[in-house]
């Protein structure tokens, strides 16, 4: 989700509660476009604050990490450090609804009289900035400098750049929503637009994610043209929009990370209705909610790209097992005419002497249906050896029968262990996981053995399964590989224990520890969830899940 302007207005609440009053003892620059000031806060506490304006990933939070700073400070950073060090924080507020932040900052002069300057920090994609601003006597904000300079030649509406005027480049039409009312709903329906469309182009800091959350509130489709709303709809969206706004006002927010198949997708700062259907946590602190959020998303990403190689072989010897698998049932079926052909063979054996030279059929009494069966001949071969030719077809195919039973059988239980190995790297969440599913792979010989590793790398293997707590208070644990589902399943079976699996589909291991209690039906089906959440068919509308004690669970040779 962007850095829209709901999230910033919780952000600016945040730091007025913590940071505001506080004075500035550190300006580092560790990126060319990033600060990280740090503030020793009234409480007598220490916070650092991150504020990007990267044009792609533009951001501002409280942070618990401190990043390294260059060797030599970049000239920003030295004319913030002459003026800023030591200063403190007057206020900090948001422009209307505006995807920016404007710090009021006090501190004297070289001649050690107090003055004021100001920080405006613009969250505006690719327009991202920090700029650095006085008043002058018509008190219109004069540029010193900014993090990013713009001449005309970039940008015709705006330059920016020391001596110029300061200001915000128009919204483009938008109403400020702190001024929303019916006449602002009128111009949202009149656009020729989908009605989700419609709202984040009238209204100022609304991001598309939250006009489908409205769109959700109010039962709308959000596709539905602005246009052909009923009016009921229009009214149910009026009162969406206004109810939420009212909460700004009034720093109602609930931050929190949207999890799909165990990724972060989405942040916000409002309930998020429209992902009901997923898990969503919840956080105290915006900054917690922000720092949590791209942190995951970071180990994610590198998780994806570590396990790109992993995935492309196991996907390829899925497929290749899955063709040969219906190749050999195939000729699986053809052998299942090899019990005619020993019939073929006794009958033969039995009825042969009444068969004249040349015949090219016997029709005679199969005994062991009594019905007439017509066999075909060879008229150039005696009916001795008719009947040989038949039992050879008929040994032949028992062989052929036996092998591709064996093989088939093989082959089944490859495509198990690989749509679970597929399902494991899946829901992997650290290096570890997939050190553990790499190991798994080269011990089936999926991938070429390395050379030996040494005892020091092993630990990287070790890897928890993951642990939740149903509403009762009983433990339940997920295998993250197949490691863990034997571990989880066979090595530790408590009398009161309880064993989930997806049916017929490739998913993890989850018990649901009894520890000697009466288990409710409730922590059955949140296990029973997590069983089916954790499988191939986690995006299925229904899946069937398998569940008994774990005392009755074995292991096939």
């Amino acid at each position: 989700m962007a850095f829209d302007g709901i999230t910033i207005s919780n952000i600016v609440f945040e730091l007025n509660n913590s940071i505001k009053e506080g004075r500035i003892n550190k300006i580092a620059q560790p990126e060319k476009d990033e600060l990280q000031l740090t503030v020793k806060c009234s409480d007598r506490t220490t916070r650092r604050l991150l504020i990007s304006a990267n044009a792609s990933l533009p951001l501002i939070y409280l942070t618990s990490g401190n990043k390294p700073s260059p060797m030599t400070a970049p000239n920003f950073c030295m004319l913030l450090r002459k003026h800023l060090n030591g200063c403190r924080i007057l206020d900090i507020k948001q422009i209307g609804l505006e995807r920016a932040v404007l710090f009021e900052l006090e501190h004297l002069d070289e001649m050690g009289d107090l003055c004021t300057k100001y920080l405006f920090v613009e969250l505006m994609g690719k327009h991202s900035n920090i700029i650095f601003c006085k008043k002058d006597e018509n008190n219109d904000y004069i540029i010193i400098d900014s993090i990013k300079r713009i001449n005309s030649f970039v940008s015709s509406v705006r330059e920016v750049l020391p001596g110029r005027k300061y200001f915000i480049p128009n919204t483009q039409g938008k109403a400020d929503p702190y001024e929303f009312d019916i006449s602002v709903m009128d111009k949202i329906t009149s656009k020729n637009a989908p009605i989700h469309k419609a709202i984040y182009l009238s209204l100022t800091g609304f991001s598309p994610v939250i006009s489908y959350e409205l769109c959700e509130r109010a039962g709308i489709d959000a596709d539905t043209g602005a246009g052909d709303i009923t009016t009921e709809s229009k009214l149910s969206l009026y009162s969406s929009i206004d109810s939420l706004i009212r909460d700004i006002k009034k720093n109602r927010y609930r931050p929190c990370i949207i999890y799909e198949n165990n990724r972060p997708i989405e942040f916000s700062v409002i309930d998020m209705t429209c992902y009901s259907g997923n898990i969503i946590k919840y956080f105290d602190s915006v900054s917690e909610m922000l720092e949590t959020y791209y942190a995951q998303k970071e180990i994610s990403s590198r998780i994806h790209q570590r396990s790109i190689d992993m995935r492309k072989t196991v996907s390829t010897i899925l497929e290749r097992d899955r063709k040969k698998l219906d190749l050999q049932l195939k000729q699986l079926k053809d052998t299942e005419k090899r019990d005619k052909y020993r019939i073929y063979g006794e009958l033969l054996t039995t009825y042969g002497y009444s068969v004249e030279t040349g015949e090219k059929s016997l029709t005679c009494n199969n005994y062991y249906t009594n019905e007439d069966i017509t066999i075909p001949l060879d008229p150039d071969m005696t009916p001795i050896d008719n009947a040989k030719k038949y039992f050879d077809k008929y040994a032949k195919m028992k062989r052929t029968y036996e092998a591709l039973t064996v093989q088939t059988e093989q082959t089944s239980l490859e495509i198990m262990q690989l749509e679970s190995i597929s399902n494991s790297i899946d829901i992997a969440q650290s290096e570890a996981d997939l050190n553990m599913i790499k190991k798994e792979l080269r011990e089936s010989g999926f991938i070429k053995k390395s050379s030996s590793t040494s005892s020091k790398n092993k630990k990287t293997y070790a890897s928890e399964p993951l642990h939740y707590i149903t509403s009762d208070g009983f433990h339940v644990y997920v295998g993250k590989n197949n490691y863990q589902n034997d571990e989880l399943t066979f090595t530790d079976q408590g009398p009161y224990d309880w064993w989930f699996h997806s049916k017929k589909i490739a998913g993890s291991h989850v018990v649901l520890r009894g520890d000697g209690r009466e288990i409710p039906d409730r922590s059955y089906e949140e296990a029973a969830r997590l069983a089916a959440y954790y499988s191939k068919g986690r995006d299925s509308g229904k899946i069937e899940i398998d569940y008994t004690e774990l005392k009755n669970v074995n292991k096939p040779k």
